[in-house]
């Protein structure tokens, strides 16, 4: 079944892949390029750090705050990424997504770079004004937006360019999408500690392997340009396997440590949805890693970020 006209314009506006640039009016390009799916778990991942905190309560004032550091985490620092990264991967999206605003020359590479630099300033400056909400004798938020902003930079710019290396470039990506909202969020209302950052980063770790499985659409433009992804590197059916028991193994690590500090109950809820992950993985991606991606993430991942919240809701009681 084809897709309806405002089906393909959905698609356009949360920069889906296959989604088309023809006659878009010039927002719309913006806004494909700052990948608005990309997002969710960015915000979810402040909300989760504001359970961790044990400081986050129901009332207008601490919801504002999360939205806006929502803002922050989504909208702002996470459309600097995207756009970055589609401005340095313009050669690859040429062999790989030919249709994107920038390779199909839909929008000026001056333009992009505008956008870069706005999003970039609009988001530290939004992370200075969320540390004196928070009252921060330093400034924490502004500190972790900073290690984002540098982050996205040297995994999609040369010289390092850490996309190159499957594993490095994964973890990064894992780590702006578990670590950096969740240390925000928790900063918001708590106090950052030592704890709280290699806890997260632990779990990140999980979040490599779901970063493996954005690497399968890719995977021509990535050969043809040298760039060592996993499923370049190990081909398809090993870097699937590679994928769901980072994706497994590192949540059934983070519910051992949940059971250590006390918290059982949350300890088996995490596990609990873990098993339903195992059944998705089974079903379509391990089967099919390059034409079931999509709908495994669509059915599986949800119970990963549930399992995030449970995560967050256990530190935050411990």
């Amino acid at each position: 079944m084809s897709e309806t006209p405002s089906q393909a314009q959905v698609r356009q506006m949360l920069g889906m892949k296959g989604a088309q640039v023809q006659n878009v009016p010039k927002w719309r390009l913006r806004l494909q390029l700052m990948k608005p799916i990309t997002w969710i778990p960015l915000m979810w991942g402040v909300l989760c750090g504001a359970a961790s905190s044990g400081g986050f309560h129901w009332q207008v004032e601490d919801i504002l705050k999360v939205l806006t550091c929502m803002l922050l985490s989504g909208p702002l620092m996470t459309g600097y990424t995207q756009t970055l990264n589609d401005f340095f991967d313009r050669e690859i999206d040429a062999i790989n997504e030919p249709y994107r605003p920038i390779p199909s020359g839909a929008i000026p590479l001056r333009e992009v770079i505008a956008q870069i630099v706005t999003l970039l300033l609009a988001g530290l400056g939004l992370a200075w004004l969320l540390d004196q909400w928070a009252g921060h004798p330093w400034p924490v938020i502004t500190t972790i937006a900073l290690i984002g902003a540098v982050l996205a930079y040297i995994y999609s710019a040369p010289p390092l360019k850490l996309k190159q290396n499957g594993w490095l470039g994964n973890y990064a990506l894992g780590a702006s999408y578990i670590a950096l909202p969740w240390c925000a969020g928790h900063a918001l209302f708590g106090t950052l500690n030592l704890t709280i950052v290699a806890l997260t980063l632990f779990y990140s770790l999980a979040g490599l392997g779901i970063a493996v499985v954005n690497d399968f659409k890719s995977m021509e433009g990535d050969r043809a340009l040298g760039l060592a992804s996993l499923p370049v590197q190990f081909g398809v059916q090993t870097a699937a396997w590679i994928s769901v028991a980072m994706i497994d193994l590192f949540q059934i690590g983070v519910a051992a440590y949940l059971i250590g500090i006390g918290q059982q109950l949350y300890a088996t809820l995490l596990l609990l949805l873990v098993i339903p992950q195992i059944t998705f993985q089974d079903m379509y991606f391990l089967r099919d890693p390059l034409k079931n991606d999509v709908k495994y993430q669509a059915s599986a991942q949800p119970f990963f970020v549930l399992g995030m919240l449970v995560v967050g809701l256990a530190l935050g009681r411990a």
